[in-house]
């Protein structure tokens, strides 16, 4: 199985990315913003955390009219695998692959800290290593990770069964406590806490590990 990782000015969790996708068994290659085409035969493509380009403008703004980001919609939209972690989920909502967008936390705070997740779908590659229901620890780092979508795009999130995890406790406010959205087609997986931060009893937990592992052995041939 072959996962790609972008690299945009600012990414800070892209190293802790491959190595999450390595330990699971993954061959990964990591893919500079300037590129302009993923690298052949990849099956997954991870948008790391971070703060690309530093924020400006809004997160995820510039990093989603990059280059390499063209051929990442391209690749989405073939049905290609893609997993955005905090500022990649950012991004992925800026791309328009994902719906709603990632508003300032309620309480106008950078928050960093480990929160429980409820599982809400096993019906993903990316949560099939779990049981819905399951509540698992990951940490969060961010200062815009309040999801925010409409009315009807919650109704439609939810009747489709689209919300992958959702905050027991939710520290960002927000909407319908989500955590992480899937795509229609459930392919593209957006979320704001680091799974890849909790892929390594050294780290304090492994609860992550699950993801990773699911991801791999769904996309690597029998």
């Amino acid at each position: 199985m072959k996962a790609a990782v972008l690299v945009f000015p600012g990414s800070n969790c892209d190293r802790d990315l491959v190595v999450a996708f390595e330990a699971a068994g993954a061959d990964v290659t990591m893919v500079w913003h300037k590129e302009t085409s993923l690298p052949d035969g990849i099956d997954i493509v991870g948008v790391p955390g971070g703060f690309s380009y530093g924020d400006y403008l809004r997160c995820g703004a510039i990093a989603a009219n990059s280059p390499i980001t063209r051929d990442l919609k391209a690749h989405a939209e073939r049905g290609g695998y893609v997993l955005g972690i905090c500022n990649g989920f950012q991004v992925l909502t800026e791309t328009g692959l994902l719906p709603g967008a990632l508003l300032r936390n309620a309480g106008l705070k950078y928050i960093c800290k480990t929160v429980p997740l409820k599982v809400q779908t096993s019906d993903s590659i990316f949560t099939e290593g779990y049981n819905a229901g399951d509540v698992v620890g990951f940490p969060i780092a961010h200062h815009d990770g309040n999801y925010y979508a409409d009315d009807e795009t919650l109704a439609q999130l939810e009747g489709e069964n689209r919300i992958a995890f959702t905050y027991e406790d939710n520290p960002n406010g927000s909407r319908g406590d989500i955590a992480g959205i899937l795509s229609h087609n459930r392919r593209v997986l957006g979320m704001m806490p680091h799974p890849e931060r909790a892929a390594d009893i050294g780290h304090g937990g492994t609860d992550g590990a699950a993801l990773f592992r699911a991801c791999v052995g769904a996309l690597t041939p029998a």
